[in-house]
């Protein structure tokens, strides 16, 4: 582990904070097996991640879980989220497609907003790929998206954008098949959720209170909270207090910093008040979370 957990733009590059229309396509194992198989917990800052795994398999690191995976099947990465894998080597392929997600929203279907759903879809991010004739549609169009990739013919920023269009699309109905089957419950998009959780990343590490959130937001505190409430079955303090102890998991498992530290980063008065925040949410101390996952 590290001091800090690393930001990348791709696995092992700066970040890059300018990059915008942005689409890249590789192979699993072209950056995979040069780190044998393993790709260490990071993030990216502003790219939104699809694995397509054709053969083989792996764990995933998802935030401060260890998710199993096995072919046929897609992963979901959102921007910010903690992750890495460990694949089975020299056996696992597929394809990482990397995009920023101005890159697929002008082309997004606005009614059916499947684009939109996929950062819901991916609160459980590996997607089954049980039907061989859709995992054969989409390993096709990862090829020729690759193929427009490499060649930079006429046109090819268009061609990207629609094959990553039908990629995002085709993966997004599998994930939404699932939710629809029982394995995952989601709740419908809604703008105000949206702009709440957008805030919430900026702000959550000194700011707390609703009140602060419902200002931007021109809504009252209690407005704000029971609208939250109907959309996601939570309350708006809720959605700050889960943002909060994410961040809290993420640094206690992906870095070596002091808990002091950690617990000065994110606004509490003292280490005590930060351990009693945590105990109540998980059952357990930070130090001992720590140590349970080999901190």
């Amino acid at each position: 582990m590290s001091n800090a957990l690393p930001l990348f733009h791709l696995y092992g590059d700066p970040p890059d904070d300018q990059a915008f229309d942005f689409i890249h396509i590789e192979t699993i194992a072209s950056r995979s097996s040069i780190h044998d198989w393993t790709i260490r917990a990071h993030r990216h800052r502003n790219l939104f991640q699809i694995l397509l795994i054709e053969r083989g398999g792996g764990t995933m690191t998802f935030d401060a879980a260890a998710l199993p995976f096995a072919a046929p099947a897609a992963i979901l990465v959102p921007a910010t989220i903690a992750h890495g894998f460990h694949f089975e080597p020299n056996v696992t392929d597929g394809w990482v497609l990397s995009f920023t997600e101005d890159a697929a929203a002008g082309l997004a279907d606005r009614g059916d907003a499947a684009l939109a759903r996929l950062r819901a879809l991916a609160a459980q991010p590996v997607v089954p790929v049980a039907d061989a004739a859709e995992l054969a549609r989409l390993s096709k169009l990862c090829a020729e998206l690759n193929e427009e990739h490499s060649f930079a013919r006429e046109g090819y920023r268009l061609a990207l954008r629609g094959f990553l269009i039908l990629v995002a699309v085709g993966v997004a109905r599998l994930a939404a098949s699932r939710a629809r089957s029982g394995a995952v419950t989601l709740h419908p998009a809604d703008a105000t959720v949206a702009q709440l959780r957008t805030l919430v990343d900026e702000f959550f590490r000194k700011e707390r209170l609703l009140g602060f959130y419902a200002e931007k937001l021109g809504m009252t505190v209690d407005r704000l909270n029971d609208h939250v409430k109907r959309s996601t079955g939570v309350t708006a303090g809720h959605l700050v207090r889960q943002r909060v102890l994410t961040e809290a998991k993420r640094q206690l498992v992906f870095t070596t910093q002091p808990i002091q530290e950690i617990a000065e980063e994110l606004a509490f008065a003292d280490p005590s008040h930060f351990a009693r925040f945590f105990r109540k949410a998980t059952g357990t101390t930070p130090h001992e979370f720590r140590d349970q996952r080999g901190g």
